[in-house]
């Protein structure tokens, strides 16, 4: 019987030692920059001065002007190609000169920036290719930094303005075991309800779209 149990243990450590080892998890660390810009949208709220206003605004992204447009993405990929993981994504609105003029408003921007902090989750597929495509979605906050200025005062600095969602797809391509490079798309939406100087707020609902390039690094 003890010779019989020996065998079944030499056998059991042999079977498992021949059988293949199950994917890993693996951490992907990724940084990137593009073009970046927002369809026209609309603010609305009140001012202690100004009194309840409601006007159409054009937003500029200027994704190249400082500080400059980028976003900082950590995903967690699990066996089978699904992701999960966490994100930042530094956006930028500047609202036409035209609109803020016409609505005594003599700034109205968040630009450093729009910044919306999300959790997400991705799907990429192996099709066999070097080139591998995802797409994911992801759901969080706004802090964006809020510079406005009217008659009834100047408001400066980051608040918590509400929910954003955001969205993407887009192809990798690994360039060595660790290092891939990546082009996508990414949309956002933002709700944001912002507090003004002196007791008033603004509601600005913003949607922006990005063609982004950039690199990252596996563990």
């Amino acid at each position: 019987m003890r010779a019989l149990s020996v065998r079944a243990l030499c056998l059991a450590a042999a079977v498992t030692a021949a059988a293949p080892a199950a994917p890993a998890a693996e951490l992907e660390l990724s940084v990137y920059s593009g073009v970046q810009e927002a369809d026209r949208g609309r603010v609305r709220g009140n001012d202690p001065v100004l009194g309840a206003f409601s006007f159409g605004v054009d937003w500029a992204g200027k994704s190249s002007a400082m500080p400059p447009y980028y976003g900082l993405r950590a995903t967690w990929w699990q066996p089978g190609g699904w992701g999960w993981g966490v994100e930042v994504n530094h956006a930028k609105v500047y609202a036409d000169s035209a609109a803020m003029a016409a609505n005594g408003f003599t700034r109205l921007e968040f630009t450093d920036g729009l910044n919306l902090v999300t959790a997400h989750a991705l799907r990429r597929w192996d099709l066999g290719l070097p080139l591998r495509p995802y797409a994911g979605a992801g759901i969080g906050a706004a802090i964006p930094h809020v510079d406005v200025t009217t008659p009834g005062g100047k408001t400066l600095g980051y608040q918590v303005t509400g929910p954003a969602v955001v969205w993407m797809a887009g192809a990798s391509l690994p360039v060595s075991d660790r290092w891939s490079v990546f082009a996508e798309y990414k949309g956002s939406r933002s709700w944001n309800t912002a507090d003004l100087t002196g007791g008033g707020k603004l509601k600005a609902d913003v949607t922006t779209h990005a063609l982004n390039l950039g690199v990252s690094f596996r563990y």
